[in-house]
């Protein structure tokens, strides 16, 4: 089994397409198909369902595709650290984050990154921390910023960013608006403006709820800090947030209201087991580590990163 037929699987895969597949390799389709035939010969599987459209992956497909990325990251982070025992970091840093994560402001991180590591190409993606631990686990990302989804596991392991407690936003015209502290129970009737359910304060919200034994009705979904702050402003419902939400420029006009419980929101830095972390994740966590003043969140300063 040659790494150029799993690099060529993974495209096709990726893709759902031979042509675009052979495009983007900048192979030929014929060499491709060719490619693709003999990995199914060697493991006397198919691989895919081929239909004159598009192309889907059979069930060995599937499970050829996870351990496929795998050994490509592996073989990916095995070049890279030869290249930096030779000094230089090159590369490919591939990093996820859920939106407006605490302990650490990422904008500002990989700025400093890119201005020491020139030679590193930097790749973002935004998704629910769910979704990024699997991500991680399987080599797509070399790290992920993210709420703690899970105990350390063979595949992953998690540095501790942050923890705060949650706070309710409400309009000022809210009845709880004018009270104290509140209770799950106290919130139990009213309307709710939440995050998708694989985003962070959304797991964590549920899980002070399920904990209260206390249902709640989640009306308005979205998956954006921007659009969930608009609709408290406009009072079609509460949130249930990460305290330093409520420190953000749309939400200076709304009440913002501790929550009675034990349950806090804790960010992570979420990789993979150390012998397998890429060089360029390495001098990420360890500027981070290095230099949390200069890239923690702003808006709550007394929130430092330990990257342990």
């Amino acid at each position: 089994m040659e790494l150029r037929h799993l690099q060529h699987f993974v495209a096709v895969a990726e893709d759902r397409h031979f042509t675009r597949a052979a495009e983007r390799l900048m192979v030929s389709q014929s060499g491709l198909s060719a490619s693709v035939r003999a990995l199914e010969r060697e493991l006397q599987a198919p691989l895919f369902v081929r239909t004159t459209r598009t192309v889907t992956l059979t069930e060995a497909g599937r499970a050829l595709l996870v351990e496929a990325e795998r050994i490509l990251a592996q073989v990916r982070a095995a070049r890279e650290a030869v290249a930096a025992v030779q000094g230089v970091l090159r590369g490919t840093l591939s990093l996820g984050t859920e939106q407006c994560i605490a302990g650490v402001d990422v904008a500002r991180l990989l700025a400093a990154f890119r201005r020491r590591h020139p030679d590193v190409e930097i790749r973002l993606r935004q998704a629910g921390s769910g979704a990024l631990a699997e991500e991680v686990a399987a080599g797509r990302l070399d790290l992920a910023f993210a709420v703690r989804t899970r105990a350390d596991t063979d595949q992953l392991r998690s540095v501790p960013l942050t923890s705060e407690p949650m706070t309710v936003l409400c309009h000022p015209s809210h009845p709880l608006a004018t009270g104290g502290p509140v209770t799950p129970e106290d919130l139990g009737g009213e309307a709710f403006v939440d995050f998708h359910p694989d985003w962070g304060p959304r797991r964590t919200t549920d899980a002070v709820f399920m904990e209260a034994g206390v249902q709640r009705t989640v009306t308005l979904e979205v998956n954006d800090v921007h659009s969930l702050l608009e609709l408290v402003h406009e009072g079609l419902g509460v949130a249930v947030v990460p305290r330093h939400f409520g420190h953000k420029r749309e939400a200076s006009t709304l009440v913002s209201l501790p929550v009675k419980c034990d349950a806090e929101y804790e960010t992570v830095a979420i990789l993979p087991p150390h012998e397998a972390s890429s060089p360029a994740a390495r001098a990420l966590m360890s500027l981070l580590a290095a230099n949390p003043a200069d890239t923690s969140d702003p808006a709550d300063a007394s929130d430092t990163p330990s990257a342990g």
